[in-house]
């Protein structure tokens, strides 16, 4: 993409200081409206301000029902508002299909991913909900890569996030024109190795879904090639993944390297294997030793250069 294309998330609006609570006030999170907002053009939406409810407003909350989860007021149990919150979501997918990944609010009854305090009949509370938007976003775009701002805060869980909102949003580029066979090809190479380390089985089947597209793949296949990758890479890398990438590429360099580069480039392989190097460790060597002996292949890797908003992005330390 584009050095000057700023990404567009979508992003809870109390996150980013809003006054849209029902109480009238905010839940700034300085990792997203100060860190993150600064590299991402930021959408605020609030769907239950969108549905009309107002702000300040009486409170929802998940309730559990005959007819199902609903989500209703705390003091008037004749609001529900499931399904307008749910006809919400299907509108902001439709319209707004530039997003290339969206934050939300934990804990909230319509943006809680995962967690969200279910109320059932015997007034006793469990925290397995989730929120009535949350649930239309992952169903209408399942494509999204989604994360709390609380899990933000986990720099694996951050990193994650951050790498897969930047290959949907390569994707996002790829197909904003008529697709050629060689076209999404020259893609497929460039991330063979990030699903690699993602998922090998993914990495395989991908592979033969490619190799089958011929010279104008046709839409369906072009979406289940989508599919396909996000669902991949909505599997966190295992180490043991990363040591069979990092090999590969040593693989690649194993003819050009003398005794001492090879040895050092080995031990820090193994000691990221062991977990007692970071995964940076064997990276910036391989990258080093590329640029001493260059393949234009390995140059291309978003695995091993990623783009470098993204990877300044994937190193940003957690506000304290």
């Amino acid at each position: 993409m584009p050095d000057t294309e700023r990404i567009k998330l979508g992003v809870s609006a109390c996150l980013l200081g809003q006054a849209v609570r029902h109480d009238g006030g905010h839940k700034r999170d300085d990792l997203v409206a100060s860190l993150l907002a600064k590299h991402f053009e930021m959408i605020p939406l609030c769907p239950e301000v969108a549905i009309g409810l107002g702000v300040p407003r009486p409170p929802i909350r998940l309730v559990q029902t005959a007819a199902g989860i609903r989500v209703r007021g705390v003091q008037d149990p004749m609001l529900d508002v499931t399904h307008a919150l749910n006809l919400e979501a299907q509108r902001v997918a439709r319209q707004m299909p530039d997003l290339s990944g969206y934050i939300l609010k934990s804990k909230s009854p319509s943006c809680g991913m995962a967690r969200v305090k279910l109320h059932t009949p015997t007034r006793r509370a469990v925290r397995i909900g989730v929120g009535a938007y949350a649930a239309g976003l992952l169903a209408c775009s399942p494509l999204w890569p989604m994360e709390e701002e609380t899990g933000l805060q986990d720099p694996s869980r951050r990193e994650h996030f951050i790498e897969r909102v930047f290959a949907y949003a390569r994707w996002q580029v790829l197909v904003r024109g008529r697709v050629s066979g060689a076209a999404l090809m020259e893609f497929h190479s460039r991330h063979k190795y990030q699903l690699l380390a993602h998922n090998q089985a993914a990495y395989r089947r991908i592979g033969r879904l490619v190799a089958g597209a011929g010279s104008r793949p046709p839409a369906g296949l072009l979406a289940q090639y989508a599919s396909e990758l996000m669902t991949a890479l909505s599997r966190p890398a295992s180490t043991g993944n990363h040591v069979n990438v990092l090999q590969h590429f040593h693989g690649y360099l194993k003819d050009v390297l003398g005794p001492s580069d090879k040895a050092g480039l080995i031990a820090a392989i193994d000691a990221y294997g062991r977990q007692d190097a970071p995964l940076q460790r064997p990276l910036t060597l391989l990258r080093q030793h590329f640029r001493c002996h260059p393949q234009l292949w390995a140059a291309h890797q978003t695995y091993l250069i990623p783009d470098l908003r993204e990877q300044q992005l994937r190193e940003l330390p957690t506000p304290q």
